[in-house]
């Protein structure tokens, strides 16, 4: 780990993969193929250009892929890569909104309690962590690392995050802009080791119904530049390329990013798919609202529509 000044810091690349959400994150093998090869094809090559390479990447899933073959090939494609991981199956360390606040918080609490063990073994000593919430199809530029730590490093912040970005269609390449209205899902928390190592002094910190709403919490700092990039592929739980955040087409971004001779993402072809992304935005939201959200005599019908016309 790093040592600045003395202090012994861990970089954790925190990435929820399956257990938020609808559907308890979790929409099957073939869906779970597909987000672990965009993770392999655009992911991977974007953590490999950071210029601060010493983090660890801190995959969460639920119990229920433990055994699970493909996560188990998966864990091993990126040892084979050098990249420092752990892996964890006691759920993500994220507030779930779909759930009433109490139970949200005793999946939160539980989350942290069963991972914290694997996660010490990988931070070792340190005594500060920088933790960092990495979508697992989203990118950061490459200086973001390295960015983040400076400024956490040189100010007494207990946040940070970036405000804009980009967005990428990952089967055509194209980018555009993305201007959030309200703070996105690309920040960094920092934590004394006392208090990340315990999950109730953890959540008492940090834990937020919201990304929205972290600025709230904690002493939050906002970093100029678009430092992120979404990425969407048709696999995704809510985000789409034609988003109202969607701004100007942009060019010469992706090598930014480590894409440079990033080719674009194959998906065989679906008519079901095709039709579903041409519904308005508005229209693929208020069906994902109705299929795993809304409690109503019509839910399993909706979510057996959805389901069907996303397959």
């Amino acid at each position: 780990m790093e040592n600045e000044s003395k202090n012994r810091i861990a970089h954790i690349l925190s990435v929820p993969f399956t257990g938020l959400g609808l559907y308890n994150g979790f929409r099957g093998n073939s869906w779970l193929r597909h987000r672990i090869n965009v993770f392999k094809q655009f992911l991977i090559p974007s953590l490999q250009v950071q210029t601060a390479q010493d983090f660890v990447l801190w995959v969460q899933w639920r119990q229920e892929e433990r055994n699970n073959p493909q996560v188990i090939a998966f864990k091993e494609y990126i040892d084979g890569l050098g990249i420092k991981n752990v892996f964890t199956f006691s759920g993500v360390v994220l507030w779930d909104d779909k759930y009433l606040d109490d139970v949200a918080q005793i999946r939160l609490i539980d989350a942290w309690h069963g991972s914290m063990g694997a996660v010490i073994n990988a931070i070792g000593d340190a005594d500060t962590i920088y933790w960092t919430l990495q979508p697992s199809d989203d990118c950061y530029h490459l200086t973001a690392l390295e960015s983040i730590r400076k400024i956490l490093g040189e100010t007494d912040l207990q946040a940070i995050g970036f405000t804009k970005g980009y967005v990428c269609d990952y089967k055509t390449i194209e980018v555009r802009e993305w201007n959030p209205e309200t703070n996105p899902p690309f920040y960094t928390v920092k934590y004394d080791r006392e208090t990340f190592i315990d999950p109730l002094k953890n959540f008492q910190y940090s834990a937020h119904k919201s990304h929205e709403f972290l600025p709230e919490k904690l002493k939050y700092g906002k970093i100029e530049g678009r430092g992120f990039l979404v990425g969407t592929h048709q696999g995704n739980i809510s985000t789409v390329f034609n988003h109202p955040y969607t701004g100007a087409r942009c060019e010469d971004v992706l090598k930014g990013f480590g894409l440079g001779n990033t080719a674009p993402l194959h998906i065989p072809f679906s008519v079901r798919k095709e039709l579903f992304k041409r519904f308005p935005f508005k229209v693929q939201k208020k069906l994902r609202y109705w299929a795993g959200e809304k409690k109503w005599v019509l839910r399993p019908f909706f979510s057996w529509f959805y389901n069907w016309i996303r397959s």
